[in-house]
């Protein structure tokens, strides 16, 4: 199991290099290869609320999370021109979930050669990921191998302000021979569901993930903060930061166990 996990948000550097401090001390504790994921914009926000630092000040910032502490980089890019600076930072470039058949980002982002985690859409079936795929793989071959391409599960729209996990959605994503992560956090979102503001329940995320991980993926994404109350985005749903140990633990031990059945 890898881990895919930062404060939503770029909001500032010190709450990017404190949350890649610890996170990085308890991946390397309990032997979990770490992407630490934060965005320089949340160009998706439903309201007028803040998008975070931008993408000049939030590539400065990733890198030097990247150069202190030896992570990997992953982050979402929301343009077409946007993929190849962010490319010369980050490690893995992330297709939003509502952007997901946006034909030329894709492109774009499998022109420049890194590894792709494509979000499935919260509007799409599983089966529905394949015409991503095919855009990126007809642009560059080598993303038909196992590890270029990911497809991340984050729950799929359940008539207005919600979301439900459909698990047979992984079973079905996993036919595509690509790693299969689960997005955690995403997926206890209420979209829209006060004042057009998108609200979530944390303390569901243990049991979504235990879920997950019982039916077999190969990543788990969970946006993660040291004070999550007053972050500028998913405030409802991302992990405390101080939370994070036992989560993965728990997680961890789930995943060894599932091993032994596959």
């Amino acid at each position: 199991m890898f881990l895919i996990a930062g404060p939503c948000a770029i909001e500032n550097k010190d709450v990017v290099m404190q949350t890649a401090h610890v996170l990085k001390k308890v991946c390397e504790c309990l032997g979990i290869d770490l992407y630490f994921k934060s965005s320089f914009d949340k160009a998706n926000r439903t309201s007028n609320s803040p998008r975070g630092i931008g993408m000049e000040e939030g590539l400065r910032i990733l890198q030097d999370v990247k150069d202190t502490y030896n992570l990997k980089i992953i982050t979402d890019v929301h343009e077409s021109w946007q993929c190849a600076p962010v490319s010369q930072v980050a490690d893995v470039l992330q297709i939003p979930s509502f952007l997901s058949r946006q034909t030329d980002l894709l492109t774009s982002a499998a022109k420049t050669g890194k590894i792709i985690n494509v979000k499935k859409g919260q509007f799409m079936a599983p089966w529905d990921i394949k015409g991503a795929i095919q855009k990126i793989e007809q642009v560059d071959s080598t993303y038909k191998s196992f590890q270029k391409l990911w497809l991340t599960e984050r729950g799929t729209t359940f008539g207005y302000g919600n979301l439900v996990v459909d698990m047979r959605s992984l079973v079905e994503m996993k036919k595509f021979q690509h790693p299969i992560i689960f997005d955690a956090t995403h997926a206890v979102q209420q979209p829209s569901s006060i004042d057009g503001i998108t609200k979530g329940n944390r303390e569901l995320v243990p049991f979504l993930m235990r879920a997950a991980l019982a039916v077999g993926i190969d990543g788990l994404f969970l946006e993660v903060h040291p004070n999550p109350d007053y972050a500028i985005s998913d405030a409802s749903n991302q992990v405390r930061l101080a939370d994070i140990e036992n989560l993965l633990t728990q997680a961890l031990q789930i995943d060894n166990l599932i091993q032994t059945f596959e």
